[in-house]
């Protein structure tokens, strides 16, 4: 089958197309697995991270990408979830263990034995994939497959982040950064809570454009003081200057939530500048967003149908898959980006 392979650690700014095309063996399903040929497959910043050497480090060589859409082909002994053709996703999450007491109390998320697709196991990047049949999701039948990619980690990890945000109706949330994930926040919280006020903040000016055509009460460049104070405020940007000025936006006994795996180290000395008695007291919180669970997945795909999300996104082909990612990393977002395949 043909995969975009990430052999090794390699920066963008020295090699523009770090992920090979290859032939490499299609995988057989084993016990409690299915196979699903891709048919489409999201491109996530957390690609660039696995790439660039940011996040833990993957398993190497890897096939990236967890953003899977695609349909059962074939399934391994006890395997008996989904009927062969039928259309199912696949999420950060590969497999845990289920037997700790992360597991046990429905937070797999933190499990010692969490396996994220595309860096611990092969991902979407490739025209087929075996994955665990209790880790994979059917799809609302209202998406198309490129709508429905990114709902599996911006839609799922936003939602996530909306949930640990903690907000409730006629609060004012704020997102920092605007791509595929913050775009979909957007919608749940117009939807969840019609009365509460968004607030952007985004370095490009397409992106504070593209946050007022959806409904953003406030739009302005990072670093930019908003109107008025906010209960909460999402983080989804690589950089840390961001988190620094988000705090100082949150009102009293509020709460920042980051939504990243990892920060780029570039301007990490920004946070030997933070004022602890105009950014961080009067019981003001920061609280990091640590992977998916399974249920995470369910919750917001029912979610997205209810609502109705319609992702906005871009296309590429398989083999077009580091032009994609170096968009992402040049900022060249509206929406989400999505590999087709097959």
């Amino acid at each position: 089958m043909k995969a975009m392979v990430l052999r090794e650690i390699s920066d963008f700014t020295r090699n523009a197309s770090p992920l090979e095309l290859a032939e490499v063996e299609k995988p057989a399903p084993g016990p409690g697995e299915i196979l699903v040929r891709v048919t489409r497959c999201g491109v996530c910043h957390t690609e660039l991270d696995e790439i660039e050497g940011r996040t833990l480090p993957p398993r190497l060589p890897v096939i990236p990408g967890h953003q899977v859409i695609g349909r059962v082909e074939g399934a391994g002994k006890d395997a008996s979830r989904f009927a062969i053709g039928e259309r199912v996703g696949i999420a950060w999450i590969y497999s845990a263990c289920g037997r700790c007491r992360f597991c046990l109390e429905g937070m797999e998320n933190l499990c010692d034995d969490f396996r994220a697709t595309g860096r611990d196991a092969n991902g979407g990047y490739a025209e087929y994939i075996a994955v665990p049949q209790d880790f994979a999701y059917r799809i609302p039948g209202l998406f198309s497959d490129s709508e429905a990619a990114p709902l599996l980690c911006a839609g799922a990890v936003g939602y996530r982040s909306l949930k640990l945000a903690a907000i409730a109706g006629g609060d004012s949330i704020g997102l920092t950064g605007f791509g595929a994930s913050g775009h979909l926040v957007l919608s749940m919280i117009r939807h969840k809570y019609p009365d509460s006020k968004v607030f952007v903040f985004s370095r490009t000016p397409a992106e504070r454009v593209f946050a007022k055509e959806l409904g953003a009460f406030w739009a302005g460049d990072t670093g930019e003081e908003p109107p008025s104070k906010l209960r909460s405020v999402i983080d989804t940007t690589p950089a840390w200057r961001p988190v620094v000025a988000a705090l100082g936006c949150i009102e009293r006994g509020g709460r920042l939530v980051i939504n990243a795996i990892r920060k780029e180290g570039a301007d990490k000395e920004r946070l030997l500048e933070m004022d602890y008695s105009r950014d961080l007291w009067m019981e003001k919180e920061i609280k990091s967003v640590a992977n998916i669970t399974r249920g995470d997945v369910e919750e917001f795909l029912a979610l997205a149908a209810e609502i109705p999300i319609r992702p906005e996104v871009q296309e590429y082909p398989l083999e077009d898959a580091n032009r994609a990612l170096l968009d992402i990393k040049k900022r060249a977002i509206r929406g989400a980006k999505v590999l087709k395949i097959g």
